[in-house]
């Protein structure tokens, strides 16, 4: 059984600075793609970041510059830096994995609430 485990959402203040951690555990032969994605309330979730086996990254445009997206391969983690927040960045946060174990699949995590105040 594979799990993802996000941390490091909370409350912060406009400008302020966050970093997200999402942790992948269980039978894992290899990871292709992490990333990040979310949901505000009342909206689609929607693609904020992903990082491939080969670290090569993709960003939202609302996010690229403020938010930067970097893997621990030895750890199967992977990180959101968020810097610059702003209130419209306030949602849950979701890591999501391509992970080879018997085959490939995808798995998301259970999410981490990020508040933005103004």
């Amino acid at each position: 059984q594979v799990q993802l485990v996000e941390s490091g959402g909370g409350l912060v203040q406009a400008g302020g600075s966050l970093r997200l951690s999402c942790a992948a555990s269980g039978r894992i032969v290899s990871i292709e793609t992490m990333g990040w994605y979310r949901q505000a309330p009342g909206n689609q979730r929607e693609l904020v970041a992903t990082s491939s086996r080969r670290d090569i990254t993709n960003y939202a445009d609302s996010v690229k510059g403020r938010f930067t997206i970097s893997r621990a391969h030895a750890k199967n983690t992977v990180y959101l830096q968020i810097n610059s927040l702003k209130p419209e960045d306030t949602a849950v946060y979701y890591c999501n994995a391509d992970i080879y174990d018997l085959g490939l699949k995808n798995y998301w995590g259970q999410g981490t609430q990020v508040t933005v105040s103004s």
